[in-house]
Protein backbone atom coordinates (compact mmCIF):
# COMPACT_ATOMS: atom_id res chain seq x y z
CA UNK A 1 0.00 0.00 0.00
CA UNK A 2 2.85 2.37 0.80
CA UNK A 3 4.48 1.66 -2.57
CA UNK A 4 1.19 2.27 -4.38
CA UNK A 5 0.72 5.56 -2.55
CA UNK A 6 4.28 6.58 -3.45
CA UNK A 7 3.64 5.81 -7.14
CA UNK A 8 0.44 7.86 -7.13
CA UNK A 9 2.29 10.82 -5.62
CA UNK A 10 4.91 10.59 -8.38
CA UNK A 11 2.29 10.41 -11.14
CA UNK A 12 1.96 13.50 -13.29
CA UNK A 13 -1.60 14.82 -13.82
CA UNK A 14 -2.79 14.86 -17.42
CA UNK A 15 -3.83 18.22 -18.83
CA UNK A 16 -7.58 18.90 -19.37
CA UNK A 17 -7.12 18.79 -23.15
CA UNK A 18 -5.14 15.56 -22.87
CA UNK A 19 -7.97 14.01 -20.83
CA UNK A 20 -10.44 15.14 -23.46
CA UNK A 21 -8.33 13.42 -26.14
CA UNK A 22 -8.76 10.16 -24.21
CA UNK A 23 -12.55 10.21 -24.07
CA UNK A 24 -14.19 7.25 -25.91
CA UNK A 25 -15.73 9.36 -28.70
CA UNK A 26 -12.70 11.59 -29.24
CA UNK A 27 -9.79 9.18 -29.60
CA UNK A 28 -7.42 11.10 -31.89
CA UNK A 29 -4.07 9.74 -33.11
CA UNK A 30 -1.37 11.37 -35.23
CA UNK A 31 0.04 9.30 -38.11
CA UNK A 32 3.33 10.50 -39.62
CA UNK A 33 4.78 9.14 -42.87
CA UNK A 34 8.60 9.32 -42.83
CA UNK A 35 10.18 8.66 -46.22
CA UNK A 36 13.89 7.81 -46.40
CA UNK A 37 16.55 7.78 -49.12
CA UNK A 38 17.88 4.38 -48.03
CA UNK A 39 16.58 1.08 -46.70
CA UNK A 40 16.04 1.05 -42.95
CA UNK A 41 18.38 -0.91 -40.72
CA UNK A 42 15.96 -1.96 -37.92
CA UNK A 43 18.77 -2.42 -35.38
CA UNK A 44 20.23 1.04 -36.05
CA UNK A 45 16.77 2.62 -36.10
CA UNK A 46 15.85 0.94 -32.81
CA UNK A 47 19.08 2.14 -31.22
CA UNK A 48 18.31 5.72 -32.29
CA UNK A 49 14.81 5.54 -30.82
CA UNK A 50 16.14 4.18 -27.53
CA UNK A 51 18.85 6.82 -27.24
CA UNK A 52 16.57 9.76 -28.01
CA UNK A 53 12.80 9.38 -28.04
CA UNK A 54 12.42 6.88 -25.19
CA UNK A 55 14.13 9.34 -22.85
CA UNK A 56 11.13 11.64 -23.10
CA UNK A 57 8.81 11.26 -20.08
CA UNK A 58 5.67 11.11 -22.24
CA UNK A 59 7.16 8.28 -24.32
CA UNK A 60 7.94 6.13 -21.26
CA UNK A 61 4.66 6.67 -19.38
CA UNK A 62 1.34 4.86 -19.38
CA UNK A 63 -2.07 6.33 -18.70
CA UNK A 64 -3.47 5.58 -15.25
CA UNK A 65 -7.08 6.26 -14.31
CA UNK A 66 -8.16 6.13 -10.68
CA UNK A 67 -11.29 7.58 -9.12
CA UNK A 68 -11.81 9.89 -12.09
CA UNK A 69 -8.18 11.08 -12.14
CA UNK A 70 -6.06 10.83 -15.29
CA UNK A 71 -2.31 10.70 -14.71
CA UNK A 72 0.93 9.74 -16.47
CA UNK A 73 2.99 7.06 -14.69
CA UNK A 74 6.58 6.20 -15.64
CA UNK A 75 7.15 2.64 -16.76
CA UNK A 76 9.85 0.49 -18.32
CA UNK A 77 9.67 0.54 -22.12
CA UNK A 78 9.93 -2.70 -24.09
CA UNK A 79 11.07 -1.33 -27.45
CA UNK A 80 9.96 -4.51 -29.24
CA UNK A 81 6.34 -3.66 -28.36
CA UNK A 82 6.68 -0.29 -30.07
CA UNK A 83 8.79 -1.00 -33.14
CA UNK A 84 7.42 -3.37 -35.80
CA UNK A 85 9.01 -4.71 -38.99
CA UNK A 86 6.19 -6.42 -40.95
CA UNK A 87 6.60 -8.75 -43.89
CA UNK A 88 6.58 -6.70 -47.10
CA UNK A 89 6.80 -9.52 -49.66
CA UNK A 90 3.26 -8.70 -50.83
CA UNK A 91 4.37 -5.19 -51.84
CA UNK A 92 6.25 -6.27 -54.96
CA UNK A 93 3.43 -5.59 -57.43
CA UNK A 94 2.24 -2.25 -56.04
CA UNK A 95 4.46 -0.82 -53.27
CA UNK A 96 2.66 2.55 -53.06
CA UNK A 97 -0.69 0.82 -52.64
CA UNK A 98 0.82 -1.53 -50.04
CA UNK A 99 2.03 1.39 -47.89
CA UNK A 100 -1.28 3.22 -48.27
CA UNK A 101 -3.27 0.11 -47.35
CA UNK A 102 -1.04 -0.60 -44.35
CA UNK A 103 -1.54 2.95 -43.04
CA UNK A 104 -5.30 2.69 -43.56
CA UNK A 105 -5.43 -0.50 -41.51
CA UNK A 106 -3.35 1.23 -38.86
CA UNK A 107 -6.02 3.93 -38.54
CA UNK A 108 -8.53 1.29 -37.42
CA UNK A 109 -6.38 -0.17 -34.61
CA UNK A 110 -6.60 1.76 -31.32
CA UNK A 111 -3.61 2.29 -29.03
CA UNK A 112 -3.98 0.59 -25.64
CA UNK A 113 -3.37 3.38 -23.13
CA UNK A 114 -3.12 1.10 -20.10
CA UNK A 115 -0.83 -1.54 -21.65
CA UNK A 116 2.06 0.54 -22.97
CA UNK A 117 3.11 4.12 -23.81
CA UNK A 118 1.00 5.55 -26.62
CA UNK A 119 3.35 5.44 -29.61
CA UNK A 120 4.77 2.99 -32.13
CA UNK A 121 6.84 2.77 -35.31
CA UNK A 122 6.19 0.53 -38.32
CA UNK A 123 9.21 0.03 -40.59
CA UNK A 124 8.22 -0.72 -44.19
CA UNK A 125 11.33 -1.50 -46.24
CA UNK A 126 9.44 -0.97 -49.48
CA UNK A 127 10.68 1.11 -52.40
CA UNK A 128 7.87 3.49 -53.33
CA UNK A 129 7.70 6.15 -56.02
CA UNK A 130 9.09 8.70 -53.54
CA UNK A 131 11.36 6.81 -51.14
CA UNK A 132 13.50 3.71 -50.68
CA UNK A 133 11.71 2.94 -47.42
CA UNK A 134 8.84 4.34 -45.35
CA UNK A 135 8.39 4.43 -41.59
CA UNK A 136 4.93 5.04 -40.13
CA UNK A 137 4.88 6.68 -36.72
CA UNK A 138 1.61 6.52 -34.80
CA UNK A 139 1.29 8.53 -31.60
CA UNK A 140 -1.74 9.44 -29.52
CA UNK A 141 -2.69 13.12 -29.60
CA UNK A 142 -2.90 13.25 -25.79
CA UNK A 143 0.92 13.14 -25.70
CA UNK A 144 1.11 16.50 -27.40
CA UNK A 145 -0.14 18.73 -30.20
CA UNK A 146 1.22 18.47 -33.73
CA UNK A 147 3.65 21.38 -33.42
CA UNK A 148 5.34 20.08 -30.26
CA UNK A 149 5.48 16.49 -31.56
CA UNK A 150 7.03 17.59 -34.86
CA UNK A 151 9.50 19.73 -32.90
CA UNK A 152 10.34 16.68 -30.79
CA UNK A 153 10.93 14.64 -33.95
CA UNK A 154 13.27 17.37 -35.21
CA UNK A 155 15.10 17.33 -31.85
CA UNK A 156 15.81 13.64 -32.41
CA UNK A 157 17.36 14.38 -35.83
CA UNK A 158 20.81 15.67 -36.74
CA UNK A 159 22.48 17.52 -39.61
CA UNK A 160 23.73 15.36 -42.46
CA UNK A 161 27.20 16.92 -42.50
CA UNK A 162 27.52 17.12 -38.70
CA UNK A 163 26.01 14.19 -36.72
CA UNK A 164 26.40 16.14 -33.47
CA UNK A 165 24.56 19.29 -34.63
CA UNK A 166 20.83 19.94 -34.49
CA UNK A 167 19.03 20.97 -37.72
CA UNK A 168 17.94 24.55 -38.32
CA UNK A 169 14.30 25.63 -38.30
CA UNK A 170 13.04 28.77 -40.10
CA UNK A 171 13.17 31.89 -37.95
CA UNK A 172 9.82 33.57 -37.23
CA UNK A 173 9.27 36.73 -39.21
CA UNK A 174 9.81 39.94 -37.28
CA UNK A 175 7.04 42.48 -37.08
CA UNK A 176 7.81 45.98 -38.26
CA UNK A 177 7.89 48.67 -35.61
CA UNK A 178 5.40 51.42 -36.36
CA UNK A 179 6.31 55.05 -35.86
CA UNK A 180 4.96 57.06 -32.93
CA UNK A 181 3.28 60.45 -32.79
CA UNK A 182 -0.34 61.42 -33.20
CA UNK A 183 -0.93 59.19 -36.21
CA UNK A 184 0.48 56.25 -34.25
CA UNK A 185 -1.96 56.91 -31.39
CA UNK A 186 -4.95 57.12 -33.75
CA UNK A 187 -3.86 53.92 -35.46
CA UNK A 188 -3.53 52.22 -32.06
CA UNK A 189 -7.05 53.29 -31.02
CA UNK A 190 -8.50 52.15 -34.34
CA UNK A 191 -6.68 48.83 -33.94
CA UNK A 192 -8.19 48.35 -30.48
CA UNK A 193 -11.67 48.98 -31.90
CA UNK A 194 -11.08 46.41 -34.65
CA UNK A 195 -9.75 43.85 -32.16
CA UNK A 196 -12.81 44.29 -29.95
CA UNK A 197 -15.21 44.10 -32.88
CA UNK A 198 -13.65 41.05 -34.55
CA UNK A 199 -13.32 39.28 -31.19
CA UNK A 200 -17.02 39.75 -30.46
CA UNK A 201 -18.01 38.58 -33.97
CA UNK A 202 -15.79 35.48 -33.82
CA UNK A 203 -16.85 34.66 -30.27
CA UNK A 204 -20.51 34.82 -31.32
CA UNK A 205 -19.81 32.55 -34.30
CA UNK A 206 -17.96 30.07 -32.09
CA UNK A 207 -20.82 29.88 -29.57
CA UNK A 208 -23.34 29.51 -32.40
CA UNK A 209 -21.24 26.69 -33.89
CA UNK A 210 -21.17 24.95 -30.51
CA UNK A 211 -24.94 25.08 -30.27
CA UNK A 212 -26.52 24.95 -33.72
CA UNK A 213 -24.71 26.70 -36.59
CA UNK A 214 -23.40 24.16 -39.09
CA UNK A 215 -21.97 24.22 -42.61
CA UNK A 216 -24.28 23.48 -45.53
CA UNK A 217 -24.37 19.87 -46.66
CA UNK A 218 -21.89 19.12 -49.46
CA UNK A 219 -20.54 15.86 -50.94
CA UNK A 220 -17.52 16.13 -48.58
CA UNK A 221 -19.41 16.99 -45.39
CA UNK A 222 -19.31 14.21 -42.79
CA UNK A 223 -22.15 12.81 -40.72
CA UNK A 224 -22.15 11.15 -37.32
CA UNK A 225 -19.84 8.21 -36.68
CA UNK A 226 -17.24 9.29 -39.23
CA UNK A 227 -14.45 9.22 -36.63
CA UNK A 228 -14.80 5.43 -36.44
CA UNK A 229 -14.48 4.89 -40.18
CA UNK A 230 -11.32 3.81 -41.93
CA UNK A 231 -9.04 6.62 -43.13
CA UNK A 232 -7.06 6.89 -46.34
CA UNK A 233 -3.81 8.86 -46.31
CA UNK A 234 -2.30 10.45 -49.42
CA UNK A 235 0.31 13.13 -49.97
CA UNK A 236 2.13 15.07 -52.67
CA UNK A 237 5.54 16.76 -52.58
CA UNK A 238 5.74 20.23 -54.15
CA UNK A 239 8.42 22.91 -54.33
CA UNK A 240 8.70 25.37 -51.45
CA UNK A 241 10.33 27.77 -53.90
CA UNK A 242 7.04 27.95 -55.83
CA UNK A 243 5.20 28.94 -52.66
CA UNK A 244 7.87 31.53 -51.79
CA UNK A 245 7.71 32.94 -55.33
CA UNK A 246 3.97 33.56 -54.95
CA UNK A 247 4.48 34.89 -51.42
CA UNK A 248 7.10 37.44 -52.45
CA UNK A 249 5.37 38.54 -55.66
CA UNK A 250 2.04 39.17 -53.91
CA UNK A 251 3.50 40.44 -50.62
CA UNK A 252 1.67 37.86 -48.52
CA UNK A 253 2.68 35.13 -46.06
CA UNK A 254 3.29 31.43 -46.72
CA UNK A 255 0.15 30.70 -44.72
CA UNK A 256 -1.87 33.01 -47.01
CA UNK A 257 -0.57 31.10 -50.04
CA UNK A 258 -1.40 27.62 -48.75
CA UNK A 259 -4.84 28.81 -47.60
CA UNK A 260 -5.51 30.23 -51.06
CA UNK A 261 -4.28 27.01 -52.67
CA UNK A 262 -6.60 25.03 -50.39
CA UNK A 263 -9.65 27.07 -51.37
CA UNK A 264 -8.74 26.79 -55.06
CA UNK A 265 -8.13 23.04 -54.83
CA UNK A 266 -11.37 22.38 -52.96
CA UNK A 267 -13.26 24.43 -55.56
CA UNK A 268 -11.77 22.32 -58.38
CA UNK A 269 -12.53 19.08 -56.56
CA UNK A 270 -16.12 19.93 -55.65
CA UNK A 271 -16.78 21.30 -59.11
CA UNK A 272 -15.73 17.95 -60.62
CA UNK A 273 -18.17 16.15 -58.30
CA UNK A 274 -21.07 18.45 -59.17
CA UNK A 275 -20.22 18.08 -62.87
CA UNK A 276 -20.41 14.29 -62.62
CA UNK A 277 -23.80 14.58 -60.96
CA UNK A 278 -25.25 16.34 -64.02
CA UNK A 279 -26.69 14.54 -67.00
CA UNK A 280 -24.65 16.44 -69.59
CA UNK A 281 -21.30 15.44 -68.12
CA UNK A 282 -19.35 15.50 -71.40
CA UNK A 283 -20.61 18.96 -72.35
CA UNK A 284 -19.73 20.39 -68.95
CA UNK A 285 -16.26 18.92 -69.09
CA UNK A 286 -15.62 20.43 -72.48
CA UNK A 287 -16.72 23.85 -71.34
CA UNK A 288 -15.08 23.47 -67.92
CA UNK A 289 -18.11 25.29 -66.53
CA UNK A 290 -18.57 26.22 -62.91
CA UNK A 291 -21.10 23.69 -61.65
CA UNK A 292 -20.69 24.56 -57.97
CA UNK A 293 -23.89 26.01 -56.43
CA UNK A 294 -23.74 29.76 -55.94
CA UNK A 295 -22.81 31.15 -52.53
CA UNK A 296 -21.45 27.77 -51.44
CA UNK A 297 -19.24 28.14 -48.41
CA UNK A 298 -17.63 25.87 -45.86
CA UNK A 299 -15.50 26.34 -42.80
CA UNK A 300 -12.27 24.82 -41.61
CA UNK A 301 -11.31 24.22 -38.00
CA UNK A 302 -7.73 25.33 -37.42
CA UNK A 303 -6.07 23.97 -34.27
CA UNK A 304 -2.94 25.73 -33.04
CA UNK A 305 -0.67 25.85 -30.03
CA UNK A 306 -1.25 28.65 -27.50
CA UNK A 307 2.06 28.18 -25.69
CA UNK A 308 5.23 29.49 -27.35
CA UNK A 309 6.41 26.89 -29.86
CA UNK A 310 9.36 24.97 -28.38
CA UNK A 311 12.64 25.29 -30.21
CA UNK A 312 14.71 22.30 -31.26
CA UNK A 313 17.34 23.31 -28.70
CA UNK A 314 14.72 23.39 -25.91
CA UNK A 315 13.46 19.95 -26.92
CA UNK A 316 17.00 18.54 -27.06
CA UNK A 317 17.75 19.86 -23.55
CA UNK A 318 14.46 18.39 -22.35
CA UNK A 319 15.45 14.97 -23.71
CA UNK A 320 18.80 15.16 -21.91
CA UNK A 321 17.17 16.09 -18.58
CA UNK A 322 14.19 13.75 -19.19
CA UNK A 323 11.77 16.42 -17.99
CA UNK A 324 8.63 17.73 -19.71
CA UNK A 325 8.92 21.33 -18.42
CA UNK A 326 5.57 22.23 -20.00
CA UNK A 327 6.89 21.92 -23.54
CA UNK A 328 4.78 18.93 -24.54
CA UNK A 329 1.07 18.45 -24.16
CA UNK A 330 -2.04 20.09 -25.53
CA UNK A 331 -2.59 23.76 -24.82
CA UNK A 332 -4.50 24.41 -28.00
CA UNK A 333 -7.25 26.66 -29.32
CA UNK A 334 -9.59 26.58 -32.29
CA UNK A 335 -10.15 29.13 -35.03
CA UNK A 336 -12.91 28.86 -37.66
CA UNK A 337 -11.81 29.85 -41.17
CA UNK A 338 -14.38 30.48 -43.93
CA UNK A 339 -13.81 29.18 -47.48
CA UNK A 340 -15.76 30.34 -50.54
CA UNK A 341 -16.16 27.46 -52.98
CA UNK A 342 -16.25 28.70 -56.59
CA UNK A 343 -14.11 28.58 -59.71
CA UNK A 344 -12.47 31.97 -60.26
CA UNK A 345 -11.41 33.41 -63.61
CA UNK A 346 -8.41 34.98 -61.89
CA UNK A 347 -6.56 32.39 -59.71
CA UNK A 348 -5.00 35.20 -57.68
CA UNK A 349 -8.43 35.92 -56.20
CA UNK A 350 -7.93 32.94 -53.91
CA UNK A 351 -4.70 34.39 -52.49
CA UNK A 352 -6.15 37.87 -52.01
CA UNK A 353 -9.18 36.45 -50.21
CA UNK A 354 -6.99 34.24 -48.01
CA UNK A 355 -4.85 37.24 -47.01
CA UNK A 356 -7.95 39.28 -46.19
CA UNK A 357 -9.32 36.47 -44.04
CA UNK A 358 -6.06 35.90 -42.18
CA UNK A 359 -5.49 39.63 -41.58
CA UNK A 360 -8.89 39.78 -39.95
CA UNK A 361 -8.39 36.63 -37.87
CA UNK A 362 -5.06 37.93 -36.56
CA UNK A 363 -6.93 40.84 -34.98
CA UNK A 364 -9.31 38.56 -33.09
CA UNK A 365 -8.78 37.20 -29.57
CA UNK A 366 -11.72 34.80 -29.77
CA UNK A 367 -9.42 31.77 -29.81
CA UNK A 368 -8.17 32.73 -26.32
CA UNK A 369 -11.76 32.96 -25.16
CA UNK A 370 -12.52 29.56 -26.69
CA UNK A 371 -9.63 27.97 -24.80
CA UNK A 372 -10.69 29.56 -21.50
CA UNK A 373 -14.31 28.53 -22.08
CA UNK A 374 -13.40 24.88 -22.76
CA UNK A 375 -11.09 24.79 -19.76
CA UNK A 376 -13.84 26.24 -17.54
CA UNK A 377 -16.41 23.76 -18.83
CA UNK A 378 -13.97 20.90 -18.19
CA UNK A 379 -13.41 22.09 -14.61
CA UNK A 380 -17.10 22.66 -13.82
CA UNK A 381 -18.84 19.89 -15.74
CA UNK A 382 -16.11 17.39 -16.46
CA UNK A 383 -14.01 16.23 -19.37
CA UNK A 384 -16.88 14.47 -21.15
CA UNK A 385 -18.88 17.70 -21.36
CA UNK A 386 -15.91 19.58 -22.83
CA UNK A 387 -15.29 16.74 -25.29
CA UNK A 388 -18.95 16.77 -26.36
CA UNK A 389 -18.83 20.48 -27.13
CA UNK A 390 -15.52 20.15 -28.96
CA UNK A 391 -16.95 17.36 -31.10
CA UNK A 392 -19.88 19.66 -31.90
CA UNK A 393 -17.46 22.24 -33.34
CA UNK A 394 -15.85 19.61 -35.56
CA UNK A 395 -19.19 18.11 -36.64
CA UNK A 396 -20.61 21.52 -37.55
CA UNK A 397 -17.60 22.42 -39.71
CA UNK A 398 -16.33 20.57 -42.78
CA UNK A 399 -12.61 19.90 -42.39
CA UNK A 400 -9.43 20.75 -40.47
CA UNK A 401 -6.45 22.69 -41.79
CA UNK A 402 -2.88 22.68 -40.48
CA UNK A 403 0.44 24.22 -41.55
CA UNK A 404 3.68 23.26 -39.76
CA UNK A 405 7.26 24.42 -40.43
CA UNK A 406 10.06 21.88 -40.62
CA UNK A 407 13.87 22.06 -40.89
CA UNK A 408 15.38 24.26 -43.58
CA UNK A 409 17.71 21.42 -44.59
CA UNK A 410 17.44 17.66 -44.98
CA UNK A 411 18.34 15.76 -41.81
CA UNK A 412 19.45 12.42 -40.46
CA UNK A 413 16.75 10.77 -38.30
CA UNK A 414 17.69 7.76 -36.17
CA UNK A 415 20.70 7.07 -38.36
CA UNK A 416 18.96 7.42 -41.75
CA UNK A 417 18.70 10.21 -44.34
CA UNK A 418 15.13 11.55 -44.23
CA UNK A 419 13.52 12.56 -47.55
CA UNK A 420 10.07 13.79 -46.48
CA UNK A 421 7.64 14.15 -43.55
CA UNK A 422 3.90 13.76 -44.16
CA UNK A 423 1.76 14.06 -40.99
CA UNK A 424 -1.94 13.33 -40.73
CA UNK A 425 -4.58 12.39 -38.16
CA UNK A 426 -7.16 9.67 -37.59
CA UNK A 427 -10.04 9.38 -35.10
CA UNK A 428 -11.39 12.90 -35.75
CA UNK A 429 -15.12 13.59 -36.38
CA UNK A 430 -14.69 15.08 -39.87
CA UNK A 431 -14.47 13.65 -43.37
CA UNK A 432 -10.96 14.92 -44.09
CA UNK A 433 -8.00 16.92 -42.85
CA UNK A 434 -5.36 18.82 -44.87
CA UNK A 435 -1.80 19.29 -43.60
CA UNK A 436 1.01 21.35 -45.12
CA UNK A 437 4.46 20.38 -43.83
CA UNK A 438 7.59 22.20 -44.96
CA UNK A 439 10.88 20.30 -45.07
CA UNK A 440 14.08 21.59 -46.65
CA UNK A 441 13.09 23.00 -50.08
CA UNK A 442 9.82 21.06 -50.20
CA UNK A 443 6.27 21.33 -48.95
CA UNK A 444 4.37 18.11 -48.40
CA UNK A 445 0.60 18.34 -48.89
CA UNK A 446 -0.93 15.56 -46.81
CA UNK A 447 -4.57 14.50 -46.67
CA UNK A 448 -6.31 12.09 -44.32
CA UNK A 449 -9.81 11.28 -45.56
CA UNK A 450 -12.75 9.05 -44.78
CA UNK A 451 -12.72 6.25 -47.37
CA UNK A 452 -16.51 6.09 -47.73
CA UNK A 453 -17.17 9.80 -48.11
CA UNK A 454 -14.07 10.67 -50.13
CA UNK A 455 -13.15 7.53 -52.09
CA UNK A 456 -10.68 9.42 -54.29
CA UNK A 457 -8.47 11.55 -51.99
CA UNK A 458 -5.72 11.29 -54.64
CA UNK A 459 -7.81 13.48 -56.91
CA UNK A 460 -8.25 16.07 -54.15
CA UNK A 461 -4.48 16.06 -53.59
CA UNK A 462 -3.86 16.44 -57.34
CA UNK A 463 -6.35 19.33 -57.48
CA UNK A 464 -4.42 21.12 -54.74
CA UNK A 465 -1.16 20.66 -56.67
CA UNK A 466 -2.79 21.82 -59.92
CA UNK A 467 -4.20 24.89 -58.17
CA UNK A 468 -0.73 25.79 -56.87
CA UNK A 469 0.64 25.57 -60.43
CA UNK A 470 -2.23 27.69 -61.82
CA UNK A 471 -1.63 30.37 -59.21
CA UNK A 472 2.12 30.35 -59.90
CA UNK A 473 1.51 30.77 -63.65
CA UNK A 474 -0.92 33.63 -62.97
CA UNK A 475 1.70 35.34 -60.81
CA UNK A 476 4.31 34.90 -63.56
CA UNK A 477 1.99 36.56 -66.08
CA UNK A 478 1.35 39.41 -63.65
CA UNK A 479 5.09 39.92 -63.05
CA UNK A 480 5.85 39.88 -66.79
CA UNK A 481 3.01 42.32 -67.52
CA UNK A 482 4.26 44.65 -64.78
CA UNK A 483 7.81 44.44 -66.13
CA UNK A 484 6.58 45.30 -69.64
CA UNK A 485 4.75 48.37 -68.38
CA UNK A 486 7.82 49.52 -66.46
CA UNK A 487 9.94 49.06 -69.60
CA UNK A 488 7.52 51.11 -71.69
Amino acid sequence: MARKKEEEEEDEPMSPTGRMMQTPKFNVCIVIFLGFYTKIDPILFKKGVQQALVKHPRFCSILVTSRGRYTWRRTAVDIDKHLFVPDVSAAAESPDEFVSEYASRLSEIPLDAAAKPLWEFHILNVKTSEAEAVVLMKVHHSLGDGVSLIALTHACSRKLDDPAALPVLPLPSKKRQEGGGGRGLLKFLWMMILILFYTLVDAAEFVATLLFHSDVQTPVRAGRGVRLSRKRFVHRIVSLDDVKFIKNAMNVSVNDVVLGVTEAGLSRYLNSIYVKNKENVAENKEKNSNSVPQNLGMRSTVIFNLRPSPTIEDMARMLEKQEVNGMLGNKIAMVLLPFTIALQDDPLTYIRRAKSTMDRKKLSLAHQGAYITMKLISSLFGTKAAARLTRAVFRNTTFTFSNVMGPTEEVNLFGHHLRYIAPSVCGFPQSFIIHYQSYSNKIIISIGADEKLIPNPDQLCDDLVKSLQNIKEAVKEKVLASASLDYC
